[in-house]
């Protein structure tokens, strides 16, 4: 029997990938995701396009982020992380340079096709799988430190408005494009494939006597293996996916129109603009949370605890215009950890039912189905209100939502049941 032990005084290889991946999320994050909103209105004044126009750039993010999620998975396998990240970081800065030389709709369109190509290495399937190659008893947490970056990115919107403001938006888009070439390459050199290759197992653990022949090593660390065919063919998988699809739906629908929704119940902007604000912040707990308890816990319960605070935090959101903006501060926190919290777990519940072998791959297509059903969220929202003049019945309707994909993560298969035969 293999005798598994810690090397001593030495931080393992695995949090430093974790630091690489969580910085480059931070930076992609706060200029191309939740920096794009101080680019708007620059770019309407100089070329005089409309905010429809103008804004539907995100829309191509997210519907191409969707459509690139199964390709980076299945790319994940062939080219290993590192590559894919550095050819990334060079799309992303050549998109954001090619942005501060825009001079027509479709050349503006196009440079958000080519940031979206590379910032899709650096949110969800890449990171996420590289997590649980390199941890298996700490894979929540690992995952939950990376997905947090998305969230921290947020601090650097300020400074993308203060060098817009400075330098004009060409000028701005220049210097951050620049600056994802000199940021993100460096920090994708640090990203490496699997612990075997350097004659370590997950989590760091290292055989008495190290041999860096994969086989031998895997032989001695058993892990769950399965195979595409077989991840879509069990009942596991599509009640995970469903569930962590309706929960982003929900929280897609809530983020695009928490400020329209504020101000039809006659609150200032300056105060919608705080609750935006401060709903990223308090992600990032539910983030880090989840990530520790997903570690010591049943993964689906507690994935599904997220989504019942989401689904009691559209209750609240409906009642703020009953009760008062008060309540506001406790719709944040639920539903800020009910938002959060879910995020690392995608990568847990895959790594854990279907193993490594093919799980960039798996965790692409789950990845690929939350992100189209996504897209339901905001028009479904925009369509209720339009259609009755409030946002009331959406959040009831949401809360439903939030309410079945719970439904959906409880009812699927323990892993043992799915290791048995239970599917």
């Amino acid at each position: 029997m293999v005798v598994l032990k810690r090397p001593r005084f030495k931080l393992f290889y695995g949090w430093y990938i974790v630091g690489a991946c969580f910085l480059i999320s931070v930076y992609s994050s706060g200029i191309v995701h939740l920096g794009f909103t101080a680019i708007i209105e620059p770019i309407v004044e100089e070329f005089q396009w409309s905010y429809a126009l103008v804004s539907f750039a995100a829309s191509i993010r997210g519907f191409e982020t969707g459509l690139m999620a199964p390709l980076v998975g299945w790319l994940f396998h062939r080219w290993g992380p590192r590559k894919l990240l550095i050819a990334g970081g060079i799309l992303t800065g050549l998109g954001l340079l090619l942005l501060g030389r825009t001079n027509s709709l479709a050349m503006y369109y196009g440079s958000f096709v080519l940031i979206t190509m590379g910032v899709s290495t650096h949110f969800g399937v890449l990171p996420m799988t590289v997590a649980g190659n390199w941890f298996r008893k700490r894979v929540s947490l690992a995952t939950g430190v990376i997905v947090s970056g998305a969230a921290v990115g947020g601090v650097l919107v300020p400074l993308v408005t203060i060098v817009i403001d400075t330098y004009l938006w060409r000028t701005a888009m220049t210097i951050f494009g620049l600056g994802a070439l000199a940021i993100i390459l460096p920090l994708a050199s640090v990203v490496r494939h699997r612990p075997e290759q350097y004659g370590y197992l997950p989590d760091g653990e290292v055989s008495k006597t190290v041999d860096v022949d994969e086989v031998q090593i895997a032989a001695q660390y058993q892990d769950v293996e399965a195979s595409l065919k077989q991840a879509l063919k069990s009942r596991a998988f599509w009640h995970i996916s469903i569930g962590l699809m309706l929960h982003f739906i929900t929280l897609v629908a809530v983020v695009t129109h928490v400020m329209p929704y504020l101000s039809s119940l006659g609150i200032p902007r300056a105060t919608s603009s705080l609750v935006a604000m401060a709903i990223p912040l308090v992600t990032i707990f539910g983030r880090l949370s989840f990530g520790w308890f997903g570690d010591r816990f049943d993964k689906r319960r507690v994935t599904a605890f997220g989504l019942a605070l989401l689904c009691s935090s559209m209750l609240m959101f409906y009642y703020v215009g009953v009760t008062g903006p008060w309540l506001l501060v406790l719709f944040i926190a639920f539903f800020g950890v009910g938002y959060g919290g879910p995020i690392p777990m995608a990568a847990a519940l895959i790594r854990e039912y279907y193993g490594r072998a093919n799980m960039g791959t798996i965790l692409g297509i789950s990845t690929g189905i939350v992100y189209a059903g996504g897209v339901a969220g905001p028009p479904l929202a925009g369509w209720v209100y339009d259609t009755y003049g409030s946002y009331q019945g959406a959040w009831f309707i949401l809360a439903g939502v939030a309410f079945a994909g719970m439904v959906s993560l409880l009812t699927a298969p323990s892993v043992r049941q799915y290791q048995a035969g239970g599917r």
